[in-house]
């Protein structure tokens, strides 16, 4: 028989995938349902992420799977590292988090943007989880417009001094190297890698989050960080460096919320059919099965846009407008599924024995990060118009 994908399929998307783009989704699918699903319930009670799986992670090929392979990664095509992400947020959004920012905005701006010293030296360590990196570009009074960033870089003979403070960054407090993202005296914005061990360099944690609670997320602080002129990545200059790194944090977004979708629908059609109510399972009920629909009817247009969105990728003709309209469209998908799931489940489905609020929790953080909804409705509008309403 054909390879099928796992989930929702009605449009018989299967057919339009290849083999080998199905089996890494089968086969994510399976580490998340063995591996990481058993213990979330407990990492979102107690906020952690459980960084004992890092090294398995490395080695199931999580982390840059769509850098070449030279780099001790997978190599897989733009499609495959969707579904694969699509599968990890299907876990947890703080799962595939980790596995975006490790990938996207950390390896993808050294092998774009660093010397060849950099790409030997860093991309086989994360590539691996041997080491973990944190992106440094969103700071306390500066989110939508990170070209208002006050985070400065002083050339000082053959070193670059760093001050500043970054906000709300993911994997920081775990972190052995981060990009960070600062101006140089001519206002221009260029990338470092700060190492842990660097002098001055803090992370606290951020604690108290209601939403992305299995994900770990803190400061930056830079206070005087003394770093090597070869710690700059010396081909990242202005800011649409770093903003073309949020590009490919984006785009793996849009799969990742369509997994988190998926687990909330899944859930509720299949408690639908077991609970009994006025002598009938609730699945029986027209507005019930309304909704069933809506949700199914979002989900294979979101599986169909983003689909040709990741051939579009592979073609390297896929432009940040078709991303950021993706972006607006799959995350409002996911968290109107994960709230419309959760009616179907009624009182239970507020308990963490079942998927939906938590994924709403966090759908709550990723329709803000990235990008919040509003500014990508602005960047489509622009597109359309030809007028940046956001200036």
């Amino acid at each position: 028989m054909p390879a099928k994908i796992i989930g929702p399929d009605f449009f018989d998307l299967s057919s339009l995938l290849s083999d080998e783009e199905i089996a890494v989704q089968n086969m994510t699918h399976a580490w998340v349902k063995n591996k990481f699903r058993p213990g979330i319930a407990e990492y979102f009670r107690q906020g952690t992420f459980p960084m004992d799986l890092r090294t398995e992670m490395g080695e199931m090929g999580f982390f840059g799977s769509n850098l070449p392979e030279e780099y001790g990664v997978a190599g897989l095509n733009n499609v495959a590292y969707g579904l694969m992400l699509q599968e990890l947020e299907r876990g947890d959004s703080g799962l595939r988090s980790f596995a975006s920012v490790q990938g996207a905005l950390v390896m993808w701006p050294i092998w774009k943007y660093g010397s060849k010293e950099q790409r030997d030296q860093w991309l086989p360590l994360l590539a691996s989880g041997d080491k973990i990196g944190c992106f440094g570009l969103t700071e306390p009074d500066f989110g939508s417009n990170p070209g208002g960033m006050l985070t400065r870089a002083i050339r000082d003979g053959d070193s670059y001094i760093l001050n500043g403070t970054k906000m709300w960054i993911t994997n920081s407090p775990v972190a052995d190297l981060a990009v960070i993202w600062a101006k140089v005296e001519s206002s221009e914005v260029q990338g470092f890698l700060v190492e842990r061990n660097t002098a001055g360099f803090e992370t606290p944690e951020i604690k108290g989050k209601l939403s992305l609670r299995a994900s770990i997320t803190g400061e930056i602080i830079l206070n005087n960080c003394r770093i090597p002129q070869e710690n700059r990545l010396p081909n990242a200059k202005g800011l649409r460096a770093p903003l073309s790194c949020l590009t490919q944090a984006r785009y793996g977004i849009n799969w990742g919320v369509m997994g988190a979708a998926m687990d909330c629908y899944e859930e509720a059609v299949e408690y639908a059919k077991t609970r009994i109510q006025f002598d009938k399972p609730i699945a029986a009920f027209q507005l019930t099965q309304q909704k069933l629909a809506e949700m199914l009817n979002e989900i294979t247009k979101a599986q169909l846009m983003t689909l040709q969105l990741g051939r579009l990728k592979d073609r390297e003709t896929l432009n940040h407008n078709q991303v950021s309209l993706s972006k607006m469209n799959n995350v409002r998908m996911a968290i109107e599924i994960a709230r419309s799931a959760r009616t179907i489940l009624g009182a239970s489905g507020i308990t963490d024995e079942y998927v939906a609020m938590r994924h709403a929790a966090n759908l709550e953080s990723v329709l803000t990060y990235e990008g919040t909804h509003e500014m990508h409705t602005l960047v489509v509008g622009e597109s359309i118009t030809g007028i940046p309403a956001y200036r």
